[in-house]
């Protein structure tokens, strides 16, 4: 593939939401350093044309529908990714959803969903992934989370607080799986041009004007922007980091 970097040769990965998107360019950034890509995403048909596209390019990636919100599916993506490409490598938590709202007009309903996705989908993720990781011996857990879980983002608390809770959860994984040769890392987009952040702000125009100003660089982020920093925190590159957060946002946020 295009890229010619071939760090993660012959390892299998896992992208939540990797259908479209953030996990769509993640899932094509692995592959092109030559991971084996389970694109993984609830809308299946969206995720084989990913896939499609990853093998066209010469790479090699399989379909596979995963529900973030149940274990049971997060444990049955787990045991058919193995079936078809080998022993399970990388973890990329990648599925989100929000919903731009002030937080007294939002309602519990909301709330769950927002939840059950954004955080608890990433604990689902784990918990069915990291039992084949630590008897593999090795390997890499990276995690998305958002610059709106470091410094909070207005419209977006529960949302924020479900990132807030990707950091300390990461960090504390990081710890508990060290032992183990297991790698977790976090990075968080800043504003980052995708269509759910278009259609969050739809009829908000000139909020996403506001917010692309206040960018040092200038501009929203694009999802290759991302694939970089995953990239690395994926490959061996990064083993010696764990429990790390970088902020790919264009300089939104710059605090230690």
């Amino acid at each position: 593939m295009a890229s010619g970097i071939t760090r993660l040769k012959d390892k299998v990965a896992i992208v939540t939401g990797a259908a479209q998107g953030i996990g769509r360019a993640l899932a094509m950034r692995l592959a092109e350093e030559g991971a084996k890509v389970a694109v993984c995403d609830i809308q299946e048909d969206v995720a084989n044309r990913t896939a499609d596209e990853i093998r066209a390019a010469g790479g090699a990636a399989r379909a596979v529908r995963l529900d973030v919100t149940s274990l049971d599916s997060a444990t049955a993506a787990v045991a058919m990714v193995e079936r078809d490409l080998g022993p399970l490598e990388i973890l990329v938590n990648n599925a989100g959803w929000d919903k731009l709202e002030p937080f007294i007009e939002s309602a519990p309903e909301t709330w769950d969903k927002v939840i059950a996705i954004n955080f608890r989908g990433v604990l689902n993720c784990c918990k069915a992934s990291v039992p084949r990781l630590i008897e593999h011996g090795r390997g890499k857990i990276v995690s998305i989370a958002s610059d709106a879980g470091r410094v909070g983002s207005l419209g977006e608390a529960v949302y924020s607080g479900c990132k807030g809770g990707i950091i300390a959860f990461s960090k504390t994984l990081a710890r508990e799986l060290a032992r183990n040769s297991i790698n977790v890392n976090v990075v968080c987009p800043g504003p980052t041009d995708t269509a759910l952040l278009r259609g969050v702000m739809e009829s908000r125009p000139k909020v996403l004007e506001a917010m692309q100003r206040g960018i040092p660089l200038r501009r929203l982020g694009k999802p290759e922007d991302l694939a970089g920093a995953v990239a690395f925190f994926a490959s061996p590159d990064a083993d010696f980091a764990t429990g790390q957060v970088i902020s790919v946002s264009g300089g939104l946020t710059m605090a230690g």
